[in-house]
């Protein structure tokens, strides 16, 4: 990827032997450890049903181990942790999410609250949450559609919206969950330029996906889920991408067969 950045070698997330099942039952995250560093471009890599949207949950507190440890920013992220106004309140301003799904994440009745609503949760002046406003609807080329509702737009552009609602809050680490996924290759095109831009601004960024097209652009450093919901393997994208065994056996790539 073009532009990359140093790393500083601050450690934002370190997972250590993190188990999670839904209802206690459905295996998402078995015995799952990675490290995280400040200002990295990564990219979880893994088919449907792996687990890389359960781990980027994880990441954002919205769910938590069944067994194992998560720490963000050197604390320990826990429940308990996040129930204090305080703790809650900076991680929610350094780490922020967006889902695979807009639909699931825009809920107002126009961009423009929608991009406002979160920095008006943080109780920043409301000159300032104007002014971050309209930097991120200029930054992600959607002033024109302010005063639309976010249901009635396509999908690509719901995609801006929910990445300029996250832009307001000037996260210092973006959690992307399948961000390429239903766009047209000139969205694409832009969302790889966005990414590459916001790790310009020394954003650490993590990205989970099934795009290899998408990693291979985007990536410093690739996690690869197997479908046992373990990570079987880190490197460069030069790398992963080269191991074709690698990427059949995590159902991520096939072997062309030829019919005779």
């Amino acid at each position: 990827m073009s532009g990359k950045k140093p790393l500083s070698g601050a450690t934002i997330f370190e997972v250590r032997d993190v188990s999670f099942a839904y209802e206690g039952k459905h295996t998402a995250l078995d015995r799952v450890s990675l490290a995280i560093q400040e200002q990295e471009a990564s990219v979880i890599l893994g088919a449907n049903g792996s687990g890389k949207s359960t781990l980027l949950k994880l990441l954002d507190g919205l769910y938590f181990p069944g067994s194992g440890s998560i720490t963000a920013f050197g604390a320990p992220l826990t429940e308990e942790a996040l129930r204090d106004d305080a703790y809650s309140m900076a991680f929610r301003r350094r780490v922020g999410l967006v889902f695979q799904d807009s639909d699931v994440q825009l809920f107002m009745p126009s961009v423009l609250e929608e991009v406002a609503f979160a920095p008006l949760q943080l109780g920043l002046p409301r000159a300032e949450v104007s002014q971050r406003v309209d930097s991120a609807l200029e930054a992600l080329r959607i002033e024109g559609l302010r005063d639309r509702a976010p249901h009635h737009l396509s999908g690509g552009e719901k995609r801006r919206v929910a990445l300029a609602s996250l832009l307001t809050l000037q996260p210092d680490v973006w959690l992307m969950d399948e961000p390429s996924a239903g766009l047209d290759p000139r969205s694409q095109s832009w969302l790889i330029e966005f990414i590459a831009q916001q790790r310009q601004l020394g954003k650490t960024m993590i990205t989970a996906t099934h795009d290899l097209s998408l990693a291979e652009e985007i990536a410093s450093t690739l996690f690869v889920f197997s479908e046992d919901h373990q990570i079987v393997a880190r490197g460069t994208p030069e790398e992963i991408l080269a191991d074709h065994d690698l990427l059949h056996r995590c159902n991520l790539y096939h072997y062309h067969v030829r019919s005779h």
